[in-house]
């Protein structure tokens, strides 16, 4: 009776701990399922544009896109891979060489809806000249999303957000944006260390009918950043200058942003006659950046805030 007794316990305990085991093995399947069935749930999702709520059904897979800052932030996301449509103007990154051109200002619809795109990428700045082109795009059922047009750091941060909600990639969008806004943060603190703010005079288009930047542009936020005056800050938005009174600014430094086009530009503005007596000639301090760091909203402003605190204060930012 007593080894009976000893088996049925021991039986007992082995049911026991089997079904514990079961049940614990259970739970993680049920997780799982619940993982998936949350990722599932993250379309369709509605963002709203530049136009108004776009809602996207599922999550996209391929992507065209029609201007090179949309590309630039879809590349940082990660989803270079569903790239299949870019605009001639795109340059970076490198693998943008490889994708479908769709055309420049003037989109090719035609193009683009042999690409099958689940979604199309457009932007403000250019859809009021488009909109029978998205319009059409819209009607051979794509999805369009029109990016809001951005003048501030604080416009791109949420262009870039808004991309990544419309694309499943909403956290890439928020490491994306951390890491830009820890980068100009390190660089504002840096120039704590400014003792004498220097006058920039920064031209967007040479003589004969000279451009700069005034409020309201990146530019003059990035100045604004690295604690340097902009010689045209009481300025708004893109004013023409005559030579005489932008010489009249007196500026310590000259940024120029049209290198890419104008062969030979600093040395050019360095010898324009009626400027030799300006502190940026005299000292030769005249500098030609990047223009795509400084004026494309992406990413990659965060760079171009770096590039200006490089050639306006060398000492501090070595």
């Amino acid at each position: 009776m007593k080894k009976w007794k000893q088996y049925v316990w021991l039986l007992a305990l082995v049911l026991t701990l089997g079904l514990a085991a079961c049940s614990n093995n259970a739970e993680p399947a049920k997780e799982t399922k619940q993982e998936a069935k949350t990722e599932e749930a993250a379309f369709p999702v509605t963002v709203k544009d530049a136009v108004g709520d776009v809602t996207i059904e599922k999550e996209p897979t391929k992507i065209v896109s029609l201007i090179p800052s949309n590309t630039e932030i879809a590349y940082a996301l990660g989803l270079g891979d569903k790239i299949v449509g870019v605009s001639d103007f795109d340059n970076y990154p490198e693998d943008v060489k490889n994708k479908e051109k769709i055309g420049g200002m003037e989109f090719n619809v035609e193009k683009i809806i042999s690409l099958q795109p689940d979604i199309v990428l457009a932007h403000a700045s250019s859809a009021h000249n488009s909109e029978e082109g998205l319009k059409q795009l819209k009607d051979a059922g794509i999805t369009v999303i029109v990016v809001p047009n951005a003048t501030s750091f604080n416009d791109v941060y949420a262009s870039i957000e808004l991309i990544g909600k419309a694309t499943g990639k909403e956290k890439e969008a928020a490491d994306v944006v951390q890491q830009m806004k820890q980068k100009i943060d390190a660089i504002a603190e840096k120039a704590k260390e400014v003792k004498e703010e220097a006058t920039v005079w920064v031209e967007v288009s040479p003589a004969p009918e000279i451009y700069t930047a005034g409020k309201g542009t990146f530019m003059d936020e990035m100045l604004t950043i690295i604690h340097a005056k902009n010689a045209a800050g009481d300025q708004e938005g893109w004013p023409m200058f005559t030579e005489e009174d932008a010489v009249a600014l007196n500026p310590d430094v000259i940024i120029t942003t049209y290198g890419y086009y104008t062969p030979n530009a600093v040395e050019q503005v360095l010898a324009r006659p009626a400027w030799k007596d300006v502190p940026a000639i005299k000292n030769k301090r005249v500098y030609d950046v990047n223009s795509d760091l400084v004026s494309r909203p992406g990413p990659r402003l965060a760079e171009g805030v770096e590039e200006i605190a490089k050639v306006v204060y060398p000492d501090i930012f070595k």
